[in-house]
């Protein structure tokens, strides 16, 4: 206990000493180089609106203990909580390999409870409140938790390079040195955006974390000692250097008004993970351009070499790089991002090789909207660190790499899979199918011209509709595959021999010459009712009966694939009751007519742009497509007359 009592009185006049110290340090703000914050007058008042922000919690004094229990939630075999602490720990603890512990401030997940399994990362985390160090008693806790007093191999804490986690680690890990339980410190301090002698804190420890947390991990799985596992830790501290951006900065959960210390032209480079500041802020620049700045300052920064500081990378290394979402980024972004950088370390002057890419939420800042790059070097790395890199884990937030090897030659990757390339087609391989429709091409060359011409003469009609329940192009469309039809008409390159051939190059005008959904509809009818025929029984042959039951086949593909049906207030309004008509031997022309008049009356839409429209709108109306058909089968079955 006397042990004890002196150890809390140094602990405390560390901090006394420290807050003393930092007393003439200048904020961080004071580094930036372009920030607008440096001009702000104390004088000027500046009125603001405050608006709160969004996020989905409860009471924001409970939030990390309820964190907490959904962390539980998720993963109840494999996690557990310390009692009395806000620690989490591996169901499986043994004492006969290193225990890693890490933590810190909570806001950062998955870090740190996600690197938190079996084998393979971390023992447990020690999480404290948000963006704030956990309590020696809780760190203290936890090292008991995973460790024996004089037996077994001991625990290792991972700490990252800020003033309170230090203090409250260091204090803990002593405490457990004075207990008689085996305990070392590692400390990393992976920010480029910091000079190394900025005051006596230094660069901060970032995402690159979580790789030193990869190496401990596995080094303790392998059953080497805690001075062995501590070096190998610490050895990847040394080799990974991290930068990040960031568009805006960060709001906690529970304050009063979102930060706007970022407004919507200004980024930072270099932001910290709690929202520190950076190296300099600036405009918005390209995913590219921010990918040059942040490698440069990378390999600028730097790492230390047997007491000299050399490029954090040479000409020609194999490098492993990470890329971490620090919370608001989309996957899509991120992807960019990633092509950024790996063109300029694979395709700069240094023309690197980078053999493990890890993209992904790995130290987040809540739902700060930026992402940070580390890069570290493998190329003069013991053997026995890069396979700590691969070696199996099963903490939950770990995704393992796509290992590249240069040596295997390009990736993969790189190389596109050939286009295959559809069979040409001639008119005569088409169909074996025997027709028996009298005059059949030249019944067709003249319905097809008839149609067309009354399709773009009727334009001004079908805009005129489409204006007011639909989004105004319809005329234009139907006008457009007509103009299309027509001159493929007069090629030859609308094959009116066959009816296989036929309805296969007309679906092909359309697709040419459309667009939208009318086009793409009427491009699925078309082929359907081809594929149908040229599926016929040889020995029947085509008849006039059979293209009904094409036609039958096609409107059905029209509703299957686009989920419409009669009542939609689509052109399956009018097909539909043409088909009925002419399988029974009717007039199907005078069926799609009064089929499509039908959907004046209709108040509501289910499909197309006219289900955004209310009934005043669309009532007295007909929908566009409807008449078009109306249009088509009117105009054939005049010109076969």
């Amino acid at each position: 206990m006397k042990m004890n009592a002196v150890i809390n009185f140094i602990y405390l006049f560390l901090i006394a000493h420290q807050t003393a110290a930092f007393s003439s340090i200048k904020p961080p703000i004071a580094f930036h180089k372009n920030s607008a914050l440096l001009a702000e007058s104390t004088e000027t008042e500046i009125e603001t609106e405050m608006v709160a922000p969004k996020k989905i919690i409860n009471d924001p004094s409970d939030a990390v203990s309820e964190f907490i229990s959904g962390l539980l939630y998720q993963y109840p075999n494999t996690m557990t909580k310390l009692q009395n602490h806000n620690v989490i720990l591996s169901t499986t603890i043994t004492h006969d390999k290193v225990n890693i512990l890490s933590g810190g401030g909570s806001g950062h997940e998955p870090s740190h409870a996600g690197w938190v399994g079996s084998k393979g990362m971390l023992t447990g985390a020690i999480l404290g409140g948000i963006f704030a160090s956990p309590s020696v008693a809780s760190i203290v806790a936890a090292i008991r938790a995973v460790t024996q007093v004089n037996a077994g191999k001991g625990c290792l804490l991972i700490v990252k390079n800020y003033t309170g986690d230090r203090l409250n680690f260091g204090m803990a890990c002593e405490i457990a040195n004075s207990e008689g339980r085996k305990c070392q410190m590692v400390v990393v301090a992976d920010d480029a955006a910091l000079e190394r002698t900025n005051g006596i804190t230094g660069a901060r420890g970032v995402a690159g974390t979580v790789l030193v947390h990869k190496i401990a991990g596995a080094a303790a799985e392998k059953g080497l000692e805690l001075e062995e596992v501590a070096a190998a830790a610490g050895d990847m501290a040394n080799r990974v250097k991290s930068l990040g951006v960031a568009l805006d900065s960060v709001t906690i959960p529970g304050a009063s008004s979102v930060n706007d210390r970022l407004d919507e032209k200004t980024i930072e480079i270099g932001l910290g993970i709690h929202g520190e500041a950076g190296i300099q802020q600036s405009t918005l620049k390209t995913a590219d351009e921010l990918a040059s700045i942040i490698v440069k300052t990378i390999l600028d920064y730097g790492r230390d070499e047997d007491g000299k500081i050399v490029p954090t990378y040479k000409a020609g290394d194999d490098l492993a790089l990470m890329v971490n979402n620090l919370g608001g980024i989309s996957n899509f972004e991120m992807s960019i991002l990633v092509r950024g950088v790996m063109k300029i370390l694979e395709g700069g002057s240094e023309k690197c090789s980078v053999s493990r890419v890890y993209v992904g939420a790995f130290m987040t800042s809540f739902d700060m909207k930026g992402a940070s790059v580390s890069i570290v070097s493998l190329t003069d790395a013991p053997d026995a660190l890069i396979g700590y890199l691969d070696d199996e884990t099963d903490a939950p937030a770990w995704a393992k790499a796509d290992i590249y090897k240069k040596s295997d030659g390009p990736r993969l990757s790189a190389s596109e899979v050939p286009e295959v390339e559809a069979p040409k087609k001639e008119a005569a391989d088409l169909s074996s199918v025997q027709v028996s429709i009298d005059d059949f091409e030249s019944k067709v060359s003249k319905g097809v011209k008839a149609a067309c011409d009354s399709l773009i003469e009727n334009e001004p009609l079908l805009t005129k509709y489409d204006t007011i329940v639909g989004d105004g192009d319809c005329g234009i469309t139907m006008m457009r595959g007509s103009q299309e039809i027509i001159s493929r008409l007069q090629s030859g390159k609308l094959v009116t021999s066959h009816p296989v051939p036929f309805f296969d190059t007309l679906a092909d005008a359309i697709s040419a010459s459309m667009g939208g959904t009318s086009g793409i509809l009427l491009e699925i009818m078309f082929r359907k009712m081809s594929t149908f025929l040229n599926a016929s029984d040889s020995a029947t042959g085509i008849d006039g009966k059979k293209m009904v039951e094409a036609f039958v086949e096609g409107v059905n593909a029209v509703s299957f694939y686009g989920g419409a049906t009669v009542g939609s207030r689509t052109m399956l309004d009018a097909l539909f009751p043409a088909v009925d008509a002419m399988t029974k031997g009717e007039d199907g022309a005078k069926a799609a007519v009064d089929g499509a008049q039908s959907t004046a009356d209709m108040g509501t839409a289910s499909a197309g742009r006219s289900n955004y429209l209310n009934e005043d709108t669309l009532s007295g109306t007909p929908d566009p497509g409807a008449v078009a058909v109306g249009i088509v089968l009117t105009a054939l079955n005049d010109s076969l007359k």
